[in-house]
């Protein structure tokens, strides 16, 4: 199998390791020359893993047609924003029958579309052959090998199992699930609720303030996935519940690190200045609290995450405002009881 890695930031190029070490030709594609040609020559991508030594079977290119040609497997792993203007130049050039596989934990501002909603429209890819993969996957656990679980997701389940055949490893080991919904939400939510977490310790909160984020943030992701006709007992795996500890709870974790560094009184400017990746939930709250607008579903705690970062909320002004909510039941139910799909509190 032939695999194509669209993006060779921390999490591509840890996801390329992966594929390697399940026996498989990578091509890596990056737009930074001096990164492509460091990994060609010295098997490192410095920036992201400096001590990570890639296998021979991966290679890097700058060249999309390059890099594209002959995949069976299309990996992509840019930031969640470029990913339609990238497909725009990309799409005429993956190969008819591979199938795409979306790394991707983020909503598309404006449209708030989801990465495969994304991929289906502007690749002109039919769903059955959209993969999405999530759960607790940080990349330099990954990279060392470490034992780490995730969950693949398609509308057909045979994709899905090839996939999860394609990039199984004695230390990576990948579930499926037919929820592609539930799935691409919950990498999405856990997000928004990590920079609350982080913004919790930045401000010097103890773990019951944290635990309490983390709990009540699982109900806010299940409440919207289940107005959008997710499976419930998807949040209660790893693309849910797993995602959402590991994210909330590492210092590796980009949206927690950027939370704690607002709680610990800097501007938004100011810790954009000093993130070096991504944090999805800072470009994807928005979209977020649009998409629950829109289904009519309560999400405090993203709705005051918003607050900060899109109308300049201090994150104490955050917690006093939570706090002080209206009291009522953990459980509710705005309608009679539904014993297939209930409302989480």
């Amino acid at each position: 199998m032939r695999a194509a890695v669209m993006g060779l930031g921390s999490w591509g190029t840890a996801f390329g390791l992966v594929l390697a070490d399940a026996g498989h030709s990578v091509a890596l594609w990056g737009r930074n020359l001096t990164t492509v040609a460091e990994v060609n020559s010295s098997r490192r991508n410095a920036q992201f893993h400096p001590d990570l030594e890639l296998p021979a079977s991966v290679t890097a290119h700058a060249d999309t047609r390059a890099t594209l040609a002959g995949a069976d497997l299309v990996v992509l792993a840019v930031p969640a924003q470029s990913l339609r203007a990238n497909l725009s130049e990309w799409a005429d050039q993956i190969p008819r029958g591979a199938v795409v596989l979306s790394l991707l934990k983020g909503l598309e501002q404006g449209s708030h579309a989801r990465m495969s909603e994304v991929v289906a429209s502007e690749a002109n890819c039919p769903a059955e052959r959209i993969a999405v993969l999530s759960g607790p996957n940080l990349a330099r656990e990954v990279v060392r090998r470490q034992p780490t679980a995730s969950v693949i997701a398609c509308a057909d389940g045979s994709v899905a199992t090839q996939v999860q055949e394609w990039t199984r490893t004695p230390y990576f080991r990948p579930y499926t699930n037919a929820d592609v919904v539930g799935v691409e939400l919950g990498g999405v939510v856990k997000n928004v609720i990590a920079l609350a977490t982080g913004m919790a310790e930045g401000m010097g909160f103890g773990d019951n303030s944290k635990a309490a984020i983390m709990t009540r943030g699982l109900a806010e992701m299940t409440r919207l996935g289940v107005a959008m006709a997710a499976d419930p007992l998807t949040f209660m795996g790893l693309a849910g519940v797993g995602d959402l500890i590991a994210t909330c709870s590492s210092p590796l974790s980009r949206n927690r690190t950027f939370g704690e560094n607002l709680g610990r009184g800097m501007t938004m400017d100011e810790v954009a200045a000093i993130t070096a990746q991504t944090a999805e939930g800072v470009t994807s709250c928005a979209a977020v609290l649009e998409l629950a607008q829109e289904h009519h579903v309560d999400m405090p705690i993203t709705e005051h995450v918003s607050g900060v970062i899109e109308q300049g909320w201090s994150p104490r002004d955050m917690v006093v405002s939570l706090m002080s909510r209206v009291a009522k039941p953990e459980w509710h139910r705005a309608v009679a009881p539904d014993p297939v799909a209930p409302d989480i509190g």
